[in-house]
């Protein structure tokens, strides 16, 4: 029988002998066990509301902020519960497994956006205001990086930009994808610095309000995560000079030591969410199912007992890598603490990058697998939206892979950094591969080249006037 309750019943799905509980501190027992208690009463009935309507979940965002969760790492001395990075992870894989997908992706959102507020909230009047009351005001906020021409390639915001004015900053963005897109009550987003001269490293973060985005939450009808309104948003505005987030300039190292590694750990905790999610719904309806021709329940067949045992493995292995993860980035910035960050050459999270993609990667590819095998295991019974609700869970499994940075995209990076090292990775296409340069030269006639060499003289001449 499951040591876990679920409302005043036992737990129905897989016991904590099957849970990484040595990692978590007690007060983060206290914390799970919290969210469970919410997930059972109402989280996870408003899943299937959010799911069918395309509704925000912005009721489960309420009792989320009630019991302080919206500040789950905002520091002690601005209200917050002032948490680590496990204490993260656990809460949205928490959110996921027993509650809502959606509601877990937009935290995921929130948290990242808190981390980049928190990033360089220390001389900041607004971020300050905005983490003191974020509970008390139910003050949800997002990341708005993505942008319409780069896709997946989110680091890289061709339509967007800023200028300074007498007033503060012009503020131009167009993004392709923001969840909670509309619905947010505050955004960080990035666009390409004031003074803006081609290079698209140079990159700053401002706060915006919900009240300053133009949205169209109506267009949003995704396959899965129907709730979390991730839409195109657009900004157009002059905001106060205090709403920039640090310094002009500042946005690839939030990007390297906020935004990636906060995003990587927690959306890969909710896909480890939904995996497990899938094995509890799939152990309840195995063990609960009888074949009465052969007396033998779905859970007594090898087969059956197979998929769930491989499912269990291989969920656990991409639980265990991403809290290692989130213990590797606790110890070097001492348990989350956002004062190191006064010193504003401080990255020791950006070290890790590399190890959030693959932490990425594998939990992605993994709930697209245990999905799958879930399915199967359950039958048709799975196939139909209720009662066991799978193919939810399926739908909302499927958006790990092709969320950005797309799995395409991050086993190249990793491979191509172990192959070439980092430096070929060229996120804003600034270094030239001479290799493929000198071979496509090889192959042009002489007359190829002539003209060739006169485009580049042409084009040289006309970028020196």
């Amino acid at each position: 029988m499951s040591d876990k309750m679920w409302g005043k019943e036992p737990f129905w799905g897989l016991g904590s002998e099957w849970d990484p509980q040595w990692i978590l501190t007690d007060n983060q027992k206290k914390l799970q066990a919290t969210l469970i208690d919410l997930c059972a009463t109402d989280m996870r009935e408003n899943a299937v509301e959010s799911d069918k309507k395309l509704m925000y979940p912005r009721k489960n965002f309420q009792l989320l902020a009630k019991h302080g969760f919206l500040g789950l790492i905002v520091p002690k001395e601005l209200g917050g519960m002032g948490e680590n990075h496990v204490a993260a992870a656990m809460a949205v894989e928490t959110i996921a497994r027993y509650g809502c997908p959606s509601t877990a992706m937009c935290y995921t959102m929130h948290l990242g956006a808190v981390a980049a507020a928190l990033f360089r909230y220390h001389d900041s009047k607004p971020i300050q205001d905005i983490m003191r009351r974020i509970d008390k005001d139910c003050l949800v906020g997002t990341l708005s990086y993505s942008d319409p021409e780069t896709g997946s390639h989110f680091w890289y915001p061709i339509s967007s930009g800023a200028e300074e004015t007498k007033d503060g900053w012009k503020v131009r963005k167009k993004a392709s994808w923001t969840t909670s897109g509309g619905f947010a009550d505050w955004y960080i987003i990035q666009t390409t610095s004031p003074n803006f001269a081609g290079n698209y490293s140079d990159l700053s973060c401002f706060l915006i309000m919900g009240n300053e985005v133009k949205a169209d939450p109506a267009n949003w009808d995704g396959l899965g995560l129907r709730g979390n309104q991730s839409g195109p948003i657009e900004v157009d505005c002059t905001i106060p000079k205090d709403r920039l987030v640090g310094a002009t300039g500042d946005g690839a190292a939030s990007n390297d030591e906020c935004v990636d590694p906060f995003f990587l750990l927690c959306s890969s905790a909710c896909w480890n969410g939904i995996s497990m999610a899938l094995i509890d719904i799939a152990k309840k309806h195995t063990t609960g199912k009888t074949h009465k021709d052969v007396g033998m329940r779905v859970a007594d067949y090898p087969t059956i007992q197979d998929y769930v045992g491989e499912a269990i493995i291989e969920t656990n292995s991409c639980r265990s890598f991403d809290f290692m993860m989130a213990q590797a980035m606790d110890s070097v910035t001492n348990n989350c603490d956002w004062s190191i960050h006064r010193d504003t050459k401080a990255l020791p999270r950006a070290q890790y990058l590399s190890w959030m993609w693959q932490v990425k990667f594998a939990a992605a590819k993994n709930v697209a697998h245990v999905t799958d095998k879930m399915l199967h295991a359950c039958g048709g019974t799975a196939y139909k939206p209720r009662p066991l609700e799978i193919e939810r869970y399926l739908r909302d499994g499927k958006a790990g892979w092709v969320m950005g940075p797309t799995n395409e995209v991050l086993r190249q990076f990793v491979g191509k950094a172990a192959l070439l090292g980092f430096g070929a990775l060229d996120y804003w296409n600034q270094a030239i591969n001479e290799r493929v340069l000198n071979n496509e030269i090889k192959k042009m006639s002489a007359a190829d080249k002539q003209a060739l060499a006169k485009r580049l003289m042409d084009e040289t001449k006309a970028a020196a006037e």
